[in-house]
């Protein structure tokens, strides 16, 4: 056995009863003074990415290993290397197992967390974060998150990427975590699965709520764990949150990707007492059509949205000649407007685009997810208001055989019971 390989062992056993991830939950919204961790993924993130990038930001590592030892499974090894990618340093970490261990159910993986007895927030964020994975595969597979079977993010390196990201987010006192739009590549990868399409469906899956984008490279950029820690975590999407930076650093993948460094970065600092006066940017991207079907530009809308667009909308207008159009409107980052405007002349074929530069406050939000008599149906949260989300009423409406309107004041009203009990 290598300096750092222990010897617990962990059988793969069925538990009966509650389930341990069962009432876990992150943090919810974002506060005044907290400690925040911001991760940019502009190519993308895997958990031995989000563990270096925190390790890289001041993260210390025989901490990080001490904590570790108290999973009840052996036969593992951290290491830590600085390496560069394409110019830029960035700390990349192996973990090395002795033998490849047969697929573990999420109910063990969970069980293993448990057992370990973290700290409460690490244990929170580690829970929360195989339950997110093992809902993603239960929705791909249609079986129950507890009877899903982890194959490659049950791997023991797997879950030391995950416990390690976790324990590391507390050494560094971190309160709440935000990302940036996250990038994917195209292609295939070769999985238990057989071959997958890039991004794999478990990663689709987990961002479905969050921003993300995609680049023309042939690799998978984000992987399902490096997912799962973002969807189980994070509780702002979008640019830097205004904060007093401490520390920051990368996080190194192992593949080459030429002229574009694969790090993934984390940036640590603390908010102000008070709101910024400045906004965040935005550009306004507009074009008037007078040629275009409703059905068209009906698609367009969810084009643009899916190419980044934090929203997209349709206004009915009157041209010259007394002609009938409507202008299509689409509000984007600055690093996504170019991809945004393509989409836009591609889908509705206009002859221009005319931009403005704008600021946008955001409210903070935050998701969770209720039962309506057996169906479960996520809610968005905001300060002082609670929405449920439509695709999901609506799955619940149609099982129930309900009023749309009745699944969402049920909904609403599940979340609010909720807050009050606690």
């Amino acid at each position: 056995m290598s300096e750092h390989s222990h010897d617990h062992s962990h059988d793969d056993a069925v538990f009966e009863g509650t389930v341990a991830w069962e009432g876990i939950t992150v943090p919810a919204a974002p506060s005044s003074n907290s400690t925040v961790a911001w991760f940019h993924c502009f190519s993308g993130i895997a958990g031995d990415m989000a563990l270096g990038a925190l390790i890289d930001a001041g993260a210390d590592v025989d901490e990080i290993r001490s904590m570790l030892e108290r999973l009840p499974v052996g036969g593992w090894s951290l290491e830590t290397e600085t390496v560069l990618r394409s110019g830029i340093a960035g700390t990349k970490v192996h973990v090395h197992t002795e033998a490849t261990p047969p697929a573990r159910s999420a109910a063990v993986v969970a069980q293993i967390v448990a057992d370990a007895k973290l700290p409460d927030r690490v244990h929170r964020r580690a829970l929360a974060t195989f339950r997110a994975l093992a809902e993603a595969e239960g929705r791909l597979h249609r079986e129950p998150p507890e009877s899903v079977y982890f194959h490659e993010v049950g791997a023991l390196d797997a879950i030391i990427d995950v416990v390690g990201t976790c324990i590391a987010l507390e050494l560094l006192g971190v309160d709440e975590v935000a990302s940036s739009p996250v990038a994917d590549g195209l292609g295939t990868v070769h999985s238990a699965h057989g071959v997958l399409p890039v991004p794999v469906p478990a990663v689709v899956s987990l961002l479905a709520d969050a921003p993300t984008y995609g680049l023309d490279i042939p690799r998978e950029l984000t992987t399902p764990t490096g997912a799962a820690l973002l969807a189980a975590n994070v509780v702002q999407w979008g640019p830097m949150p205004a904060m007093t930076i401490t520390s920051a650093g990368f996080g190194a993948g192992t593949a080459d990707l030429g002229d574009r460094p694969n790090l993934t970065r984390v940036v640590i600092g603390t908010r102000s007492d008070s709101p910024s006066v400045e906004g965040q940017p935005v550009v306004l991207l507009e074009a008037n059509v007078d040629d275009v079907t409703g059905e068209t530009l009906a698609y367009a809308i969810d084009a643009l949205l899916e190419a980044g667009a934090h929203d997209a909308w349709l206004t009915p207008i009157i041209m010259k000649k007394g002609r009938p159009a409507h202008t299509v409107s689409a509000l984007a980052d600055p690093a996504q407007v170019a991809a945004v405007r393509d989409v836009l002349v591609r889908e509705t074929g206009t002859m221009g685009v005319r931009g403005t530069q704008l600021e946008r406050w955001p409210q903070s939000r935050a998701f969770d997810t209720v039962d309506v008599d057996g169906q479960p149906v996520k809610v968005k949260v905001t300060a002082g208001r609670v929405k449920a989300e439509h695709d999901d009423a609506a799955q619940a409406a149609r099982a129930l055989g309900l009023p749309l309107r009745e699944v969402t004041r049920r909904a609403e009203q599940a979340w609010r019971d909720g807050q009050s009990s606690k």
